[in-house]
């Protein structure tokens, strides 16, 4: 019988990734910035210089009911159409719309297939559908896209505990100690311990059995 892992700590996955970058300057597409400043906050509709998408997402952050709409503006006016998908299907799913939602991260990635926020949040919405093979390969495809995509080492850790592979939960864990904040990571540290324990004493149970 598979070992249960123990975690000692807070192990809710953390939530879904809206895209916050203009996606007509990114130099990098696929790049996330783990820690944006909440410049839109400052922006205003009637500044001249927004764009549909962009107008959507100063929406989205203030949690205004119109993003939806101006999303779906946006794509029909194929303005940053993958991103517009993929904040969408955050909507979409926080509104329980769950096949809504499926299908908003797989046409974004169907325009954008290294759609880095398009698999970690498709991967989230296999995890609370507990599909967690599905889940795990999203959350490695965003890791692969985006090395420094933090929150998606964390969560990748949880999955990979669930699906009973401990070593590979502490090296995700490692990954997304090495790249938060040192507060952030503290709590990382007693779960890779609890995890390389986990390890040993599976490996001991292997033995003795054998």
């Amino acid at each position: 019988m598979a070992q249960i892992l123990k975690l000692p700590v807070q192990t809710k996955k953390l939530g879904y990734r809206r895209v916050r970058r203009r996606c007509k300057d990114a130099d990098n597409p696929n790049q996330l910035d783990l820690f944006p400043a909440a410049k839109a906050q400052i922006l205003e509709f009637s500044a001249p210089n927004l764009s549909t998408f962009e107008q959507a997402l100063l929406s989205d952050e203030r949690g205004d009911e119109r993003a939806a709409e101006l999303y779906s503006k946006a794509i029909e006016q194929h303005d940053c159409e993958a991103d517009a998908f993929c904040n969408l299907g955050i909507i979409e799913s926080q509104n329980g719309n769950t096949l809504k939602a499926f299908d908003c991260f797989t046409t974004c990635l169907k325009h954008d297939p290294r759609h880095t926020e398009a698999h970690y949040n498709l991967a989230n919405l296999y995890f609370d559908q507990n599909d967690f093979r599905l889940a795990q390969l999203h959350f490695e495809m965003a890791t692969e896209f985006d090395p420094k995509f933090a929150n998606a080492y964390f969560n990748l850790a949880l999955v990979l505990a669930i699906n009973d592979e401990p070593e590979g939960a502490a090296l995700a864990l490692t990954k997304y100690q090495d790249l938060v904040p040192e507060e952030e990571g503290r709590g990382a540290r007693q779960m890779i311990e609890d995890l390389k324990k986990s390890v040993t004493a599976l490996k001991n149970s292997r033995l003795s059995s054998g």
